[in-house]
């Protein structure tokens, strides 16, 4: 069961619990968080983080991007979402309005600042049905059996430890629970991913593609994923080729 926090006060509190890290090109990166060391370490670049507003909300709206997304979720009135790398919570607040008063969203993110604004963004258009919790790099820290959606929207690419990250995700999911990922198909440090390699590191860690679309309204594609009847072992998770030329085999 979540412990849903709508209070100002109580999502402050939260973000104390909070660290900041920057992501960095692979090759790059000797500073692994210990808690990713089981994990193999992702054979591509990882985008820096970068702005918070993806472009303004007016123009996202005007493209029906928030709309289309929900709609091609099947997002309902009493479901549960998660918004991953929520920002300053453009989907935060619409899913929160679309599931309503019988529904829950939980926002995470890993930047502090962008936390607090959207705290107060929350408290001030009273959306009582929405809680605010910090993440981690390498873990979204979701409590399990809890979510029907789990919208990851144009920041997967930004995540420094997919496997790791997306292995702790897996349990967080009901049953008929999906991920939801919008993104862009271009090089992972240019802000960005590869549809195919998406794929593979999805299925990796134990999730199956179940929708695929390529959407320009949505400045990108649109791809949704469940949990597979297994999640592998850490040890047993192989890395995905990092080029678009091979990114749908893992390992060498």
């Amino acid at each position: 069961m979540i412990a849903w926090t709508s209070s100002l006060h109580g999502a402050v509190w939260a973000l104390a619990l909070l660290g900041t890290s920057a992501c960095q090109p692979a090759e790059n990166r000797s500073d692994r968080p210990e808690t990713s060391l089981e994990f193999p370490q992702a054979d591509r670049p990882v985008s820096d983080l970068g702005a918070n507003q993806f472009s303004t909300e007016t123009a996202r709206d005007a493209a029906g991007e928030a709309q289309k997304v929900m709609d091609l979720a099947e997002i309902k009135p009493g479901m549960t979402v998660a918004d991953i790398g929520a920002g300053e919570g453009y989907y935060t607040v619409r899913l929160a309005d679309r599931v309503g008063e019988s529904g829950r969203v939980l926002a995470q993110d890993i930047d502090r600042e962008a936390l607090e604004r959207l705290a107060r963004r929350v408290e001030r258009q009273r959306f009582d049905n929405v809680s605010i919790k910090p993440g981690e790099s390498d873990d979204p820290r979701l409590p399990e059996d809890s979510f029907d959606r789990i919208f990851l929207v144009h920041m997967y690419h930004e995540v420094r430890e997919p496997y790791a990250f997306l292995w702790r995700l897996w349990p967080a999911l009901r049953e008929g629970g999906q991920v939801i990922v919008v993104d862009v198909d271009r090089p992972t440090d240019q802000h960005g991913i590869d549809p195919l390699l998406l794929s593979c590191e999805f299925r990796q860690v134990g999730f199956e593609l179940v929708a695929f679309r390529d959407a320009p309204e949505l400045a990108g594609y649109y791809a949704q994923f469940k949990a597979a009847a297994t999640r592998p072992e850490p040890s047993e998770i192989k890395p995905c080729q990092g080029s678009p030329s091979g990114a749908g085999n893992a390992g060498n």
